[in-house]
């Protein structure tokens, strides 16, 4: 079948659009990881991107706004990577996936300053509405958890407290855990790190 030419070129349009914004996503989570949200600019975040100022505001209302969408990409490929991680490991073997669900997280948020920056220290008190959507994540990370543990040990099983006690419970350890190891230099061993955070998350499941 022949894609009509208009639609040809509307496609190539909508890919340069995409392109633009991954260049921009780019672009401020390099700035806000190493400047910070409150020291960076428009201005520092295009000529990152090497893009111009107007294009910026063809995605983008300002800063704030590609700071929560940087925030959740990065969120977003953590669930991803612990999902993938998950699903390569045997079903019956509850500490190994625990280990590699561990293990995903931390490489994917915690091996990358800027990744953490953003994730633990920048998208902390920006707004209202930005410390909303914090807790909205928070929760579909709780949700995710909720899940996986349902899969992997029935779902007759309850953790003590209940799910959304022990998800957010968890949920803050691993991410307090994660930001300490990150931010240290040097850095301690990363086996430790996916050792306790599997630790603490088998531990949930005892009697």
């Amino acid at each position: 079948m022949t894609v009509p030419s208009s639609s040809r070129a509307s496609s190539r349009v909508d890919d340069r659009r995409a392109q633009r914004r991954d260049r921009f996503l780019l672009a401020g989570l390099a700035v806000f990881g190493e400047a910070g949200y409150r020291n960076s600019s428009i201005t520092s975040i295009c000529k990152a991107a090497g893009l111009a100022r107007a294009q910026f505001y063809e995605h983008f209302a300002n800063r704030e706004e590609l700071l929560l969408a940087v925030y959740d990409a990065v969120q977003v490929d953590a669930r991803q990577a612990v999902a993938a991680a998950v699903a390569d490991t045997a079903a019956d073997d509850f500490v190994t996936r625990a280990r590699a669900a561990m293990r995903a997280y931390a490489e994917s948020v915690g091996s990358d300053v800027h990744r953490a920056r953003v994730s633990f220290v920048e998208c902390v008190g920006v707004s209202e509405d930005f410390e909303r959507h914090r807790i909205e994540q928070r929760e579909v990370w709780a949700d995710f958890f909720a899940t996986e543990l349902r899969l992997a040990l029935g779902q007759d099983f309850t953790p003590v407290g209940g799910y959304h006690t022990a998800a957010t419970g968890f949920i803050g350890a691993l991410m307090a855990l994660v930001h300490q190891w990150s931010s240290t230099e040097p850095r301690t061993g990363f086996d430790d790190l996916v050792e306790v955070l599997t630790r603490f998350l088998v531990a949930l499941t005892l009697p």
